[in-house]
């Protein structure tokens, strides 16, 4: 096997592997659970750890990065159990909140469960979490880790309700094939001249259209450079406020549709992941961290199926991907691990929260392998003075962009619980406005009329 293809068919055996193991028992995919309110411990509770999240994403990282070092005594006679539900039309939340507050079974108890930023500040200031404090984490545990992941988990009274293993900064992500026909170059930091702020992004854009190729691929592309950078959040006092970073995004994202500059695609549909084969005229994708392992470089690769009904993945590009800072620095995502009151399990949570968070080693493992940026930055500065290197973006280290990037992420004044359901169905209702079907104001009326199925307390 070539080297190329033993690096592709290693990547994708971390991102397709969805094991599961036996040692830590079953993987049942239930949605009943625990009550806020804690109860008396029992055998029973003790003996199952339940961990609620919506992918598999942390599954894999737990199997691969804590078993093998967790603290057996610990475990001992414990079984952990996935509640695993989608994250769409806020499933993942409703199936949460059900188990939080109704008393199932001891079984089910939940021990650990993950939130992202954009409805965090719903469970940091519940008394469903805990103080990772309380838990037995130290400041001198997550030192190094970045302030804004501890931004995203601090409650009012200053506590740090959970920690993450990645800290998920953006960057724009290009085609260096297109680079090298139409700007002449594929190399980063001249690349970054043509798309150094907007008004040159958009110039850089007709040029692209000149050549047959689009600048983004769709509508969403461009969303979180804009929601990352309000200077107010979506929601206060019950009132919905239309930040003027998101109009610019309206604007912005109207005449790109109108002048041809994306193919009008949607976040995940088949068309915006077809932009991003070598050859599918698409320039750039905004991705944080996250979106080089588990969206774009298995949306790159080309695979086919031989006369033996056996798939093969081909090269399809790989290696022919750059990073560059972009027009605005923004984060995008990112997960965070939060105890349960009701568990009666605090040791095992704090085991997998100092290895798989505070612990420099496993951090720069899981970076180095997996191409996640990790919330260490001892780790990625040791890895960066080791001479990393991205064989998916042609040997680039893009750590060093992506510290710049990190240290810039401000979540100051920023955060409301409602942030899921406001971005999404503000995107949602935009794109009828972009498709000329509506003006701006009905398509704010049916966002207020979307978000109001899901919070109906909220008014625009």
């Amino acid at each position: 096997m070539t080297k190329i293809k033993k690096i592709l068919a290693g990547t994708l055996a971390v991102m397709m592997a969805s094991s599961v193991m036996t040692a830590c028992g079953n993987d049942d995919s239930t949605s009943s659970g625990g009550s806020a309110g804690g109860s008396n411990s029992s055998d029973a509770s003790k003996k199952t750890y339940n961990i609620y999240c919506w992918n598999d994403e942390f599954k894999q990282r737990f199997e691969k990065y804590y078993w093998e070092q967790r603290d057996t005594a610990l475990w001992d006679g414990v079984e952990v159990n996935w509640v695993i539900n989608t994250n769409t039309d806020n499933v993942y939340q409703t199936k949460l909140d059900e188990a939080l507050s109704t008393q199932a079974t001891d079984e089910m108890k939940i021990d650990m469960f993950l939130c992202e930023a954009d409805y965090a500040l719903k469970y940091v200031d519940s008394d469903a979490s805990v103080d990772v404090k309380t838990i037995g984490l130290t400041d001198e545990d997550m030192a190094d880790m970045y302030q804004y992941t501890k931004d995203v988990m601090t409650d009012s009274n200053g506590a740090i309700k959970g920690v993450s293993w990645q800290a998920t900064p953006g960057l724009f992500l290009y085609n260096a094939v297109y680079a090298r026909e139409v700007l002449g170059t594929d190399d980063p930091a001249e690349v970054q001249e043509y798309v150094k702020d907007w008004d040159t992004f958009t110039e850089t854009a007709a040029k692209m259209k000149e050549a047959g190729i689009v600048m983004v691929s769709g509508f969403d592309d461009t969303y979180r450079c804009f929601s990352n950078n309000v200077s107010a959040p979506w929601v206060t006092d019950g009132k919905i406020t239309v930040d003027p970073q998101l109009k610019a995004w309206v604007d912005q994202t109207k005449e790109y549709t109108d002048n041809g500059y994306n193919n009008k695609t949607s976040l995940w549909d088949d068309a915006w992941v077809a932009g991003q084969k070598i050859d599918g005229k698409t320039f750039g994708y905004f991705f944080s961290t996250w979106g080089i392992p588990f969206t774009l470089l298995p949306n790159t690769l080309e695979t086919s199926v031989d006369n033996g009904g056996k798939e093969e993945v081909g090269n399809g590009g790989y290696g022919e991907w750059r990073a560059c800072e972009g027009p605005q620095s923004y984060f995008w995502g990112g997960t965070w691990i939060m105890g349960c009151a009701t568990s009666d399990n605090v040791e095992i949570t704090k085991d997998i929260m100092l290895k798989m968070t505070c612990d420099k080693e496993t951090m720069k493992n899981i970076t180095a392998t997996e191409q996640d940026y990790t919330n260490n930055k001892t780790a990625i500065k040791e890895l960066i003075e080791g001479g990393y290197e991205n064989p998916f973006l042609g040997g680039q280290d893009h750590l060093s962009l992506l510290t710049e990037a990190a240290e810039k992420v401000d979540l100051s004044n920023k955060l409301s619980k409602y942030d899921q359901a406001c971005n999404e169905k503000f995107q949602g209702a935009m794109k009828d406005y972009f498709l000329g079907n509506t003006t701006y104001e009905e398509a704010l009326d049916t966002f207020l009329k979307n978000v109001q199925e899901i919070h109906g307390d909220l008014t625009m």
